[in-house]
């Protein structure tokens, strides 16, 4: 978006900031005597510059001859050459800008008002500080100036100013360094806390056992890729865990769903966990033994801690604020994203959709660290795999990650899931294992343990996962599988400005009254 790089290109050096006074009569933040300081300090001390080289860039600089003087230290200090009056006044004259800086009679006074370098990482992170500022002035001022023009709109104007904000603040955010003290006793802390667990799942269990072998549980500040080619059962795996986690467990969950609507969540949901095909759920025609299930093991979703935002195209700066405010609020320790692809990194400049995701997904990567918890992102694989054949060449590889290697590079862990079923191959010719109604679920990156392989089953009608050992009835098998994003919608009255599910007066196949089921859902929605 124009409005955001032009902030991130020192919008606060237009004439409104420049000049002594604002529009307000206020000065801009500044600190120029403390840059004619750290300016003159770095060219009187040998190692000054590597002490603040993490905290200024040239645009920090409210003084322009500061600025230029700065742009010619920092260009010596980056080829490892001395850094003094003559040989920054010579880069100057190379750059073009020693005689508009003051020439060297201005270097050389800043180097004598100087005796050391004293204080100057402190005196440093004033001038960054003030240029925040001054950043967050000239920001508000562009957003002030569009917010009365009423051809814009306010949506694109709210995530421009959240975007331009997000970007300030990653310009503006350092971290420390640390001694090793402190990140032994947190480390010592986790593997205390890890101990007291009954099992060996040290994380937040997906419910699947020999999936948490692998992972010992989903890892805080994990970012984990799960992906497939349409039609596998990504949303379904994500529910089965869901319910396995916020239902079953309690744990506070949030699913952030880019491609379904809140009401056909809930409805896969019910499927997952009443046990009841989805076409019933869609007509409202069901048995009394359906009926008693329903009115009986609903009743296991409500009160749970279970949040879904269906917002379409979110952007990671609307889902870095929900996130924060989620953990805040409820408490949520895992965040689930359907799907990666679908989201936008609106209000950042990039050239090419390739830029655009690996912009969100080093996003997500540093939300799942700010948070400390672990964020699981669905994404879509490309096509690839459908032009190879057999049941190795049907099995997806990492070079099938669709859009950006950066997905790659910025996951922890990268699992696939693989339905061979659903490219007709039924049995694995080296074990003879029979693959009607499993799904394998692929370890192909993990950072921080082993990759391998899973078997679970999949249960299509009920567009469910769970662990192969779990009987399951032989009539299933070769159930087809919902395709994701499929639309299912219960025939009833709907809330659309909550997203809540009300089950009226359905008459079942049998002609009985589904009675007691107006309960309302919105419960589980933001």
């Amino acid at each position: 978006m124009a409005g955001t790089s032009k902030t991130s290109k020192r919008a606060p050096q237009t004439t409104i900031i420049k000049v002594g006074a604002n529009e307000a009569g206020k000065l801009p933040p500044q600190a120029q005597e403390l840059e004619d300081s750290v300016i003159g300090a770095l060219m009187i001390e040998k190692e000054a510059y590597g002490t603040v080289a993490d905290l200024l860039r040239p645009e920090v600089f409210y003084k322009d001859q500061n600025r230029m003087v700065f742009e010619a230290i920092r260009e010596l200090a980056a080829k490892d050459q001395p850094i003094d009056v003559m040989t920054v006044g010579e880069k100057m004259k190379t750059q073009g800008t020693l005689e508009k800086a003051g020439g060297l009679v201005y270097l050389a006074d800043l180097s004598r008002r100087v005796a050391s370098a004293a204080h100057l990482r402190y005196h440093a992170q004033i001038i960054a500080q003030k240029a925040t500022a001054r950043d967050l002035i000239a920001m508000a001022a562009q957003i002030e100036e569009k917010a009365y023009d009423e051809t814009q709109d306010i949506d694109d104007l709210m995530q421009e100013a959240e975007a331009g904000i997000f970007e300030i603040t990653q310009r503006s955010q350092k971290r420390d360094v640390t001694q090793i003290d402190p990140v032994i006793e947190e480390a010592f802390k986790r593997m205390e806390k890890a101990a007291q667990n009954t099992g060996s799942i040290s994380g937040i269990p997906s419910g699947f056992n020999a999936l948490d072998k692998i992972t010992s549980g989903w890892q805080t500040p994990d970012l984990v890729i799960i992906a497939a080619r349409p039609a596998m059962g990504k949303t379904a795996f994500v529910l089965s865990m869901a319910k396995h986690m916020a239902i079953d467990r309690e744990i506070p969950t949030a699913i952030f769903s880019l491609e379904m609507s809140n009401v056909q969540l809930v409805n896969r949901l019910i499927m997952n966990v009443c046990e009841i095909e989805g076409e019933k759920i869609k007509t409202g025609k069901m048995s009394k033994a359906d009926s008693q299930k329903l009115n009986t093991k609903i009743n296991i979703m409500k009160g749970k801690p279970l949040y879904m935002d269906d917002t379409p195209s979110l952007s990671i700066f609307e889902l870095r604020s929900k996130a924060r405010k989620l953990v805040h609020d409820h408490g949520v320790r895992i965040i689930i994203i359907d799907y990666l692809q679908l989201m936008n990194a609106q209000g950042s400049s990039f050239g090419s959709r390739e830029q655009e995701v690996s912009i969100i997904s080093r996003g997500l990567k540093g939300l799942a660290k700010e948070l400390d918890i672990p964020i699981i992102a669905l994404s879509q694989l490309n096509r690839g795999v459908e032009a190879r054949t057999g049941i190795e060449g049907k099995t997806p590889q990492l070079s099938d990650l669709r859009e950006s290697g950066a997905i790659e590079q910025d996951a922890d862990m990268v699992c696939f899931i693989h339905r061979p079923e659903y490219y007709h191959i039924y049995t694995d010719e080296k074990s003879a294992k029979d693959l009607r109604g499993l799904a394998q679920i692929i370890v192909a990156k993990h950072r921080n343990g082993a990759t391998d392989s899973i078997w679970l089953r999949f249960r299509g009608k009920y567009a469910k996962f769970q662990n192969e050992d779990e009987a399951i009835d032989p009539d299933e098998l070769n159930t087809p599988m919902i395709p994701d994003g499929g639309g299912m919608s219960i025939q009833s009255s709907m809330n659309s400005a909550m997203g809540a599910v009300s089950f009226g007066q359905q008459m079942n196949a049998d002609g009985a009254s589904m009675n007691s089921l107006g309960e309302d859902l919105s419960q589980y929605q933001l």
